[in-house]
């Protein structure tokens, strides 16, 4: 029972760092996962990866090649646009539901996270910028204590994770990537939910304007050999 419980565990953990790794961009479209490559990094067996990979396959964050390999989807204009769409709706009443709940600690670290934002943006660190634009978005959702919510919305940005290193491509949006942030943090604090969903899907509203055209672009390019 017990070496059950601890394979059951391992497959558990391989998941959670691949999924985490989808929703944190370290993953590219069209990328293919060399199993005995993953279980090296991860310090176990290739069979709780190949597990994992395939419990991945199933909700839709990789898919199976017709040669039986595993990779992350295409890039996809159309399928961004639409969790685009559902993000908005999705992440929009997550916000609202943290604006009376999330503590005054959560407050604050918003604001420090904020200004590691304003640091990584000024020395042009665009991936520290996307790990703590993540970690900002979700110190919010986990404030809505509400888990169905969140567990959709972290398999939302499964998918749409892998196009994040294409916010800062051949547009300005570093000259806004934290204004909305900043607006969020102030209708927090005020406790104005209607103002905190408002500027929630004006955030994710224009990044997904500066990522879309390169998106498209990147859609009609073939996969390297």
């Amino acid at each position: 029972m017990t070496e059950r419980l601890e394979y059951k565990a391992l497959n558990d953990q391989a998941y959670d760092a691949i999924k985490q790794g989808l929703i944190a961009g370290r993953f590219a479209p069209r990328q293919v996962f060399v199993l005995r490559n993953l279980a090296e990094v991860y310090g176990i067996s290739t069979t709780p990866v190949r597990e994992a990979l395939q419990r991945l396959v199933g909700e839709g964050l990789l898919e199976m090649k017709p040669n039986r390999s595993i990779a992350v989807p295409d890039w996809d204009a159309a399928k961004f646009s639409e969790l685009f769409r559902i993000r908005c709706e999705l992440e929009g009443l997550a916000a609202e539901l943290a604006t009376a709940r999330i503590s005054d600690k959560g407050l604050v670290e918003l604001g420090a996270v904020v200004e590691m934002i304003d640091a990584a943006l000024a020395s042009g660190d665009y991936k520290d910028y996307v790990a703590l634009n993540q970690r900002f978005h979700f110190t919010i959702y986990d404030a809505a204590n509400s888990p169905r919510l969140l567990r959709i919305i972290e398999n939302l940005w499964g998918e749409v994770g892998v196009y994040m290193n294409e916010l800062f491509a051949g547009s300005d949006y570093g000259a806004v990537a934290n204004d909305e942030h900043r607006l969020i943090l102030k209708g927090l604090s005020a406790r104005d939910a209607g103002r905190v969903r408002e500027a929630m899907v004006k955030d994710i509203t224009v990044a997904a304007d500066a990522m879309l055209p390169r998106i498209r672009e990147l859609s009609g390019k073939q996969a390297p050999a």
